[in-house]
């Protein structure tokens, strides 16, 4: 029997009740499923805690769902719709491009451009072949002659590169030769490499260059009895101003290209200009040809722009000062943003209250593989309740299918433990169409800066463990928020990065607390705009997070399922951009962490990032602000001065990744610290934003900057924020079925935080007293 497995996800993330949300389910080993709607509680099965909850829903889409096995297409390319077959020339043509390889040869064939049939061998090909060889060659749908250059091409270099057929003669040739500048490339002027190949041979037949072929940049066509058609070859690395002609250009007319940048225009077919586009806001997914029969090329999986090109120069760091040097178009082979999977199922949600919910999906003995859930939040049709949970869905985006347990250098020394790992992780290691996270690098070598919810997230699931580092993280460790509130039987909703994304404060304002997730460290300009409005005009805001409100990210305006970042030079970062390329080409803004573009999170938290470290976590003790009359309410019924001695995310509330108060970075002059970790282990080190020289003793046992801080300050309006500095935090609530001092605290500030008017503490005054 086959071995079964099922894999899904929605076109939402975010709905109302009477809205429509799609589901798109593959499966391998099964034609059918047992479905069930399902409202997520607590998501972490750690034995300290309450364990697994859902609440099973009564819906006319529970039952057996028809299934079947899906193909996803990877890799990023350009399509080019040419129904009158111009690039299908009947005699002799040019193709000439800009190229910047990153990653010729080890074995993969990848095509630049051409109207290539890989199954049937029919058409005209420009590749890199698998020796990382530049080589054109045609088929005739029984063989295929082609033309090799004799110096192979070179990793994170510019190259002018052209072949050209001559139909009267079969001759072929290549033209290979450097574009490199002082600026533009990795190795410089004083190597002396020799990039230059010129090779001419006469082939043996005439190309058969079918119009039902299709022309592709960054790509080849291929075939499967399956799946049927689909795209292979694709090529890792830049193209900039790529051109077809219909006639043989000289080798000077090539020289003179390579020079200018600018195509001859006798016998243009199509000359892409890659730099036209660009706007204040960012650039879209086509790429306009200037030539005559208006070609324009459409990005499949999100070719990355405002990346630079060959003629960049390094004086301008940014596509908005200058367009025309930002021509390179990014292409990579394992590049996923919409797996457009066929449909497997439309639901209109119901009159439910608003929370976390999925679809359960089970084959078999539904363990493992064998049991999938595709979540998706409910926020109320009307708000009404004092309470909101705002889901950070942007940085559920940010991990979602990551590879750091196998690949990130950092995660053994951090974590100061083998992970330990699950079929599941194996799969979505192996399992290229599941793509990749924002902390993870494509096979190339370059950093992954595109995160789509359109496709299945392993790791954005109910008893997901993060396997090195042995927690739940993200999302189920979100939901130990929700079981919280359940538990306390707070009257709550749920919105979501997107909600705010999409309509501001106004998503915000209709409710007297916020509270943040465990996590929310990647955040758009609207949500970092919104959150400070909120709490300026009187809302209520508790930071239940660490290394929050971190990265700037942005989405495009009408696609909120894919998110990009860059990381820049500074910050704890996984990768970081190459210079000239900091600047999102979805909304034309800076990326980077939000503390070098003047915002940093203790303006607007009272804390930000200090350390990480992932082998322990230590608890907090109170300090002597605590008992400062507009703070110590928060600690009434509790006992003693040490919090959080206990939790589901290594034994204790203060860890994973930690925030300090910091005066010289914002925090407000009048932020009360009430309760401070320390003592934390040398696994956790100073965060590398707040290092200007390395030394000695920047680890948890020496650097006193090391610490959780738990952080209050009243804003306008009678608003207020409270920040725990810890993403252990969160989870420390459930610990002995949320009968602890952590649940007593975050209690006794949401029940006080819900009652309009002053806070307690806000008048010095013995009226204000007594009524306390």
């Amino acid at each position: 029997m086959a071995e079964q497995k099922i894999f899904g996800y929605a076109d939402k993330i975010s709905v109302r009740p009477g809205d429509d949300i799609s589901f798109f389910v593959h499966a391998d080993g099964t034609t059918s499923v047992e479905a069930q709607l399902v409202r997520l509680i607590h998501g972490d099965i750690h034995p300290a805690g309450p364990g697994y909850k859902e609440e099973e829903i009564e819906s006319p889409q529970n039952g057996s769902w028809t299934v079947r096995r899906q193909f996803t297409q990877v890799g990023s390319f350009l399509t080019v719709d040419d129904p009158a077959g111009h690039l299908a020339p009947k005699g002799s043509f040019t193709l000439a491009a800009f190229v910047y390889p990153n990653k010729p040869g080890e074995g993969e064939r990848q095509c630049l451009m051409g109207r290539w049939d890989a199954y049937n061998n029919r058409g005209y090909g420009f590749w890199i072949n698998p020796a990382g060889l530049l080589e054109f060659g045609y088929g005739d749908g029984r063989e295929v002659d082609y033309v090799d250059a004799e110096v192979p091409l070179m990793k994170s270099q510019w190259y002018f590169v052209a072949a050209t057929y001559d139909a009267a003669t079969g001759t072929a040739t290549l033209y290979q030769e450097s574009a490199g500048t002082r600026y533009n490339g990795l190795i410089g002027k004083v190597a002396g490499i020799d990039f230059r190949s010129h090779v001419r041979e006469t082939l043996r037949f005439k190309p058969l260059n079918p119009p039902d072929v299709p022309f592709l940049l960054a790509a080849a066509e291929d075939w499967h009895a399956i799946r049927g058609p689909f795209k292979t070859q694709c090529y890792n690395g830049k193209l900039d101003r790529p051109a077809v002609f219909d006639r043989v250009l000289s080798r000077e007319e090539l020289d003179g290209f390579r020079a200018s940048g600018k195509p001859p225009a006798e016998g243009c077919l199509a000359a892409w200009d890659t730099s036209l586009g660009y706007t204040e806001k960012g650039i879209g997914d086509r790429v306009i040809d200037t030539g005559p029969y208006a070609l324009h090329a459409e990005g499949y999986n999100r070719p990355v722009r405002g990346q630079t090109g060959v003629n960049w120069a390094g004086r301008n760091d940014c596509f908005r000062l200058s367009p025309g040097e930002y021509g390179g178009i990014e292409f990579h082979d394992d590049a996923i943003i919409d797996c457009r999977w066929e449909k497997t199922r439309t639901f209109t949600v119901p009159d439910v209250r608003s929370g976390a919910y999925a679809f359960r999906l089970r084959v078999g003995d539904g363990k493992g593989l064998r049991e999938e859930y595709i979540p998706f939040f409910v926020r109320a049709k009307t708000p009404k309740a004092k309470i909101c949970f705002l889901i950070p869905t942007s940085s559920y985006l940010a991990y979602a299918n990551e590879h750091l347990t196998f690949d990130a250098e950092i995660m053994q020394p951090l974590a100061g433990q083998s992970p330990i790992i699950s079929e599941i992780d194996i799969e979505l290691y192996q399992t290229k169409e599941f793509g990749l996270s924002l902390y993870d690098h494509h096979g190339d070598g370059a950093g992954v800066c595109y995160s789509s919810y359109l496709r299945p997230i392993l790791n954005m699931r109910p008893k997901a463990r993060m396997s090195s580092m042995g927690v739940t993280w993200q999302f189920p460790a979100d939901l130990s928020v929700i079981a919280w509130l359940d538990h306390m039987g707070y009257d709550y909703e749920v919105i979501t990065d997107e909600d705010v994304q999409r309509e501001g404060v106004a998503a915000l304002k209709p409710y007297t607390v916020v509270l943040t997730g465990t996590h929310p460290e990647y955040v758009s300009e609207e949500l970092m705009d919104a959150t400070e409005d909120y709490a300026a005009e009187g809302g209520r805001l508790i930071y239940l997070g660490g290394n929050g409100y971190y990265w700037n990210v942005s989405y495009r305006q009408d696609e909120p399922w894919c998110v990009e970042v860059r990381k820049l030079n500074s910050g704890m970062r996984a990768w970081q951009a190459r210079p000239g390329e900091y600047y999102l080409a979805t909304s034309g803004q800076k990326s980077g962490i939000w503390k070098d573009l003047g915002r940093p999170p203790q303006k607007l938290l009272g804390v930000g990032f200090i350390s990480e470290g992932f082998d322990s976590a230590r608890p907090y003790r109170r300090m002597p602000d605590s008992w400062h009359r507009r703070a110590d309410w928060m600690f009434e019924g509790i006992e003693g001065e040490i919090l959080g001695d206990f939790g589901l995310a290594h034994h204790g509330a203060a860890g994973l990744e930690i925030d300090r108060y910091d005066l010289t970075l914002g925090t407000p002059p009048h932020a009360l610290i009430v309760a401070s970790s320390g003592g934390h282990s040398d696994n956790y080190q100073t965060v590398v934003e707040e290092v200007l020289y390395p030394y000695p003793g920047l680890m948890g046992s020496y650097d006193y900057r090391i610490r959780a801080d738990m952080v209050y300050f009243t804003t306008p309006e009678n608003g207020a924020v409270f920040s725990t500095g810890s993403i252990a935090f969160s989870q420390s609530l459930p610990y002995k079925n949320f009968e602890n001092n952590i649940s007593k605290l975050l209690g006794n500030i949401v029940t006080t935080f819900s009652q309009k008017g002053k806070l307690p503490g806000s008048n010095w005054t013995l009226e204000e007293k007594q009524w306390r």
